[in-house]
Parts: structure tokens; C-alpha cells; sequence
């Protein structure tokens, strides 16, 4: 174990400690019910944060009436507008989906889901409590990590550019007949192994599921021990957007028929999982071809 490993692991020694990182972020639901069935779930696995992108309808008593223990999550909950300003200061996006969709991001399971954000957390968690390598003037890192898990729709789940914003794409073993879960039986089941993982991660330091990962025909692409904190989605998504118009200036895209360029570069982004450093190394160049 790496002496990185060893520093997260005394900064971060508590289950919530963990996942106090995480947000649930439910997007566009239909049914207040299902909100609160969601925090319900939540609260029984100890999430406490939840987010509510521009719901059809507002939480009501029918939300309360469904979260039973879990009511303070409805009271706490964000209403956001959009799902871009939902996760704008995430550093780690997760999506829940019961199928590939175009553009598709490395898939993994709930337990490989867990592990992938609790080995960011140590990471992170060891680089904020380094003065020398963070720069705490900067309003792009913050306090610390913040990882968001999507949940779509009742009828048709994320749409692809929904699915796009997302790092990984989170399935859960089910009939292939029908693999679609309710939304908040979905939070339920997810959360779960989140809860289970960081019940056992607290306690043997970061070494649980190593046989998981490598037993796993999944190809998951894990950020390494940078020496700076991760980038957010809104950085990542402001570079995809400069990229975007440097490449239709220069004459290599047509800004009529873009495509998938963006998610094809957003995907780009998140498979190189840059620091803050990179991004002010990149944003640097944009803007000196931009001028030039």
C-alpha cells in the first residue's frame, strides 16, 4: 500500500465520513411518491443527500407519507433546474442504467461502483489535507470529494445526453428478460451495496474486493494516485465546450452538423480523468489558439 493510502486512510475512518461524499440526484420523476420512497431508501443505507432535478411535480404529502424514517432528506432535498447545475461541482459522476446506450461509458457493477468512489475519496480526501499540493484560494476544489449517482425517470430513465455527463454507468444484475427497476427500488439496491462496501472498507483499509476487480470481465478504467485533486463536471464540460469551438474556428467541425462531437469529447474527458493542474495547462492552450 502506497503511502497516499495509508494518509486517506486516517483522514477518512468513518462510514458516514464516506458517504456524506455521495448525493442522490433523481432527474425529471413524475411521481412525488417516489421521491419519497427514494429517501427512504436512502435514509436505510445512510445517504442523507438528495437532489431533485426539475420534477414533473413538487414533493408533496405523498412523498412524506412514502419516506416514513427518512422525511428530514425531503425537507434538506435540492430542487435543481437543470441536471448541469445539479452536478457542476461533482469531481465523479455515476448513472444508473439498465442498458448500454450510444456513446456508452465503461459499465460496472454496484460493488465495482463502490469501490471505484471509495478509492476516489481516499485519494482525494489525502491530497485536501495537503497544503503543499492544494490550492485552497481556488473555487474549483472544494472541501471535499463529491460523487453524484443518477437515477432517471419512471417510464424511460436518463436520456443519452443524460447518460453522457456520467464517468460510469452503474447495472445491476437482473432478469435480462426485463432488467428495469422502479426508480426508488433501484436507489435501494444500490445504496445497499454502497452501505455493505463501506461497512467493510472502514475496516480493512481499502483492501476489500482486490479478487472483484480482477476476477471482473469488465474493462474499468480506475484514476490513478495523481498529485492534484480531479477536475468537476463543470470544468469538464467548459473544456468540451472551448474544444468544441476552437475545433468549428479552425475549420475541423462544422458548428451545423456537430453530431457526437461534444459527447464524444466529453467521453475523452472523463477516460482521461484530468486534475486541476491539466485543465489549467488545457485551457491555457484553447485560449492562445483561439487568439492566434
Amino acid at each position: 500500500m502506497s503511502n497516499d493510502s495509508l494518509s486517506s486512510t486516517e483522514q477518512v475512518r468513518t462510514v458516514n465520513d464516506y458517504l456524506d461524499c455521495l448525493q442522490v440526484i433523481m432527474v425529471n420523476t413524475t411521481l412525488p411518491a417516489n421521491i419519497g420512497s427514494a429517501a427512504r431508501a436512502m435514509h436505510t443505507m445512510g445517504l442523507s443527500r438528495l437532489t431533485v432535478v426539475d420534477p414533473k411535480l413538487p414533493i408533496d404529502e405523498t412523498s412524506v407519507s412514502h419516506a416514513a424514517g427518512g422525511s428530514e432528506l425531503l425537507s434538506s432535498a435540492v430542487i435543481a433546474p437543470t441536471l448541469e447545475s445539479a452536478i457542476a461541482d461533482c469531481q465523479l459522476v455515476f448513472a444508473a442504467s439498465s442498458r448500454s446506450r450510444h456513446m456508452p461509458r465503461p459499465v460496472v457493477t454496484p460493488t465495482q461502483a463502490a469501490k471505484i468512489m471509495f478509492d476516489f475519496i481516499d485519494t482525494q480526501s489525502a491530497l485536501s489535507a495537503n497544503d503543499n499540493n492544494v490550492d485552497t484560494s481556488s473555487d474549483a476544489v472544494s472541501s471535499k470529494p463529491n460523487i453524484a449517482i443518477l437515477f432517471g425517470r419512471e417510464d424511460r430513465g436518463l436520456t443519452n445526453e443524460e447518460l453522457a455527463y456520467a464517468d460510469y454507468h452503474i447495472q445491476i444484475d437482473a432478469n435480462p428478460a426485463y432488467p428495469v427497476l422502479n426508480v426508488a427500488s433501484a436507489v435501494q439496491v444500490i445504496a445497499s451495496f454502497i452501505f455493505a462496501y463501506a461497512q467493510t472498507h472502514t475496516q480493512t483499509a481499502d483492501s476489500l474486493d482486490e479478487n472483484t476487480a480482477s476476477q471482473s470481465a469488465i474493462n474499468v478504467n480506475l484514476r490513478q494516485q495523481w498529485d492534484e485533486p480531479a477536475i468537476n463536471q463543470q470544468q469538464l464540460q467548459q473544456l468540451t465546450q472551448r474544444t468544441t469551438d476552437l475545433m468549428v474556428q479552425r475549420g475541423l467541425a462544422n458548428s451545423e452538423h456537430l453530431k457526437s462531437l461534444p459527447s464524444r469529447l466529453s467521453r475523452l474527458g472523463s477516460r482521461l480523468q484530468l486534475d486541476q493542474k491539466e485543465y489549467q495547462l488545457l485551457s491555457a492552450l484553447i485560449a492562445k489558439l483561439s487568439k492566434d
